[in-house]
């Protein structure tokens, strides 16, 4: 789809720059009822409906029809330009077309996969590989024993976090933590990642450059979170997700609530002393769910 150019630059410029932004916003919104829905059915589900139903009412009505067109077939309806390739699909796309998606004059779609494009220049990238060199299985595939902290010394939410990318960062897993904690609490305010049961799971999407990486965190005292019950968050599972995998993300997250849905579960992270035996309980744990 494209979006008529009309002689007065600026103002389309400014007009298109909002209706993506507005997009991505959406985007989100979607993401995260969808991640309600498969971590704790019917929480705040009203709330981002009323949210999304008010956002789409500022759209024109072309971009609308078309993003909802997008949605029905999955949900990722805009991403970003990595490295010159549609992020999604993995198309390289023509130089031109990577210069007018940075101009914003119009919505530009991705030739191959029609997902409407959009440039960033923003997000840290997921660097290191040097853990997924060997053949895994389950969720060693998206983690390592580098990213467990067991007994996290934090006593808030974006200390916490804070404390997870700083860790990643350290270890090589992203090129800048600080930016990450940004990101990941931007997600936040749109609505908490915590889902009862002490289990919270904070996220940055888009993050690309590597695969989808999953840090974990304990801490048997408890962290204020948010969330609908409001209570106190035990257990924290911090992931980076390349667009490409976001709709994996939630199949992930959906058998990480499935696997610690029991106390007995959960106690075995709790309990773990070191990072060594966060890591072993985590793997057998999940063995049968992912």
């Amino acid at each position: 789809m494209v979006v008529p150019h009309n002689n007065h630059t600026s103002d389309s410029n400014h007009q298109m720059q909002r209706a993506i932004n507005l997009l991505i916003q959406l985007q989100d919104l979607h993401i995260a009822r969808a991640q309600q829905e498969a971590s704790m059915p019917g929480a705040q589900l009203k709330k981002l409906d009323e949210s999304i139903g008010a956002m789409l009412g500022e759209l024109p009505v072309e971009i609308r029809s078309h993003f909802s067109r997008l949605q029905k077939k999955g949900h990722l309806a805009v991403v970003p330009i990595a490295r010159g390739v549609c992020s999604a699909c993995g198309m390289n796309l023509p130089v031109s077309l990577e210069q007018a998606v940075r101009k914003a004059e119009r919505l530009q779609p991705c030739p191959n996969c029609a997902r409407i494009l959009y440039y960033q220049d923003s997000l840290p990238r997921n660097t290191s590989s040097r853990s997924r060199k060997a053949v895994k299985m389950g969720i060693e595939r998206f983690t390592s024993p580098e990213l467990m902290i067991p007994g996290l010394s934090a006593n808030s939410r974006d200390d916490a976090i804070a404390e997870i990318t700083h860790l990643m960062e350290e270890k090589g897993f992203v090129d800048n933590g600080q930016l990450l904690l940004e990101e990941a609490l931007k997600r936040e305010a749109i609505v908490s990642t915590a889902v009862g049961k002490g289990l919270a799971f904070p996220h940055v999407r888009g993050v690309e450059g590597g695969g989808l990486t999953l840090a974990l965190g304990t801490n048997k005292k408890g962290i204020k979170f948010g969330g609908p019950s409001r209570t106190l968050t035990r257990i924290i599972f911090f992931m980076v997700i390349p667009t490409a995998a976001s709709a994996f993300y939630l199949k992930l997250l959906s058998g990480l609530t499935e696997a610690f849905r029991e106390e007995d579960a959960r106690d075995k992270l709790l309990k773990a002393p070191t990072p060594e035996a966060l890591w072993t309980a985590l793997l057998k744990t999940t063995k049968s769910t992912i």
